[in-house]
């Protein structure tokens, strides 16, 4: 059996952050939406885990130990991961690919686990890619509920940067925020050349702790004239449904 599950990425279509708790992390509330963007992951059973096209400390592979650790028992992979959601970007491509691997493990496996406290531990946004579509998320982001499905376009774009989400949150102690993502002054004071790169993109709201952006249409076509001529990475993408623990 081999199962191949996209790895949807997400964007963040509005972030308000609350403030730090003792616990160290931060108290926020965001709109949380999958998009058709995704990286594919393909897995079957083996004598041995192995993962192609992740790295020493991929999510996938912590995703698997994790439930391994639930089931009692080795679950042995063999993993490919293609990689099509830049890394660093606030697009959720390592969450994404955890909740795969913990979904596909446990289809390839038979196994009848709560996946959903186990992506709790591994991420603020895995237990959102258990199931994808449009949540409201609190707390610190584990908290979700549902919301209607969106039908938008998005142009998309990333300027190659990687910006680290605890920097991000540790400026936001210093400088606090404003407007759709109160993120974005956060991270235009961490990294200076994302400040350069904003003022490219008048009316584009930057998505997670960055580094891309992004701006919503009503079609496909008016997304992709948006990019037109933006020397940097850029795709159109759709939202996209919920999907239940086997990627449908």
């Amino acid at each position: 059996m081999i199962l191949a599950l996209p790895a949807h990425a997400k964007l963040n279509l509005s972030l308000e952050v609350h403030g730090l708790r003792q616990d160290g992390r931060h108290e926020v509330t965001t709109v949380l939406q999958a998009i058709s963007l995704h990286d594919l992951l393909v897995m079957e059973p083996a004598g041995d885990t192995e993962l192609q096209g992740g790295h020493t400390d991929d999510l996938v592979l912590r995703a698997q130990r994790s439930l391994e650790v639930a089931a009692g028992r080795k679950l042995p992979a063999r993993f490919r991961l293609f990689k099509r959601i830049p890394v660093g970007a606030g697009l959720g491509g390592g969450s994404s690919d955890a909740a795969a691997a913990l979904r596909g493990l446990a289809a390839l496996h038979g196994l009848e686990v709560d996946l959903h406290p186990l992506a709790a531990k591994l991420g603020a946004d895995v237990r959102f890619f258990l199931r994808g579509g449009t949540a409201l998320a609190e707390g610190t982001g584990d908290q979700l509920h549902v919301l209607p499905a969106a039908r938008d376009w998005y142009a998309i774009a990333w300027p190659g940067l990687e910006v680290s989400t605890a920097a991000v949150y540790r400026r936001w102690d210093e400088v606090g925020g404003e407007g759709e993502n109160e993120l974005t002054r956060a991270a235009l004071a961490e990294e200076p050349r994302l400040e350069a790169f904003a003022r490219r993109l008048p009316g584009w709201r930057m998505t997670g702790s960055g580094s891309a952006f992004f701006k919503s249409f009503g079609d496909r076509k008016a997304a992709e004239a948006e990019i037109a001529g933006l020397d940097c990475w850029t795709a159109v993408a759709r939202s996209v449904p919920a999907w239940d623990y086997s990627g449908r």
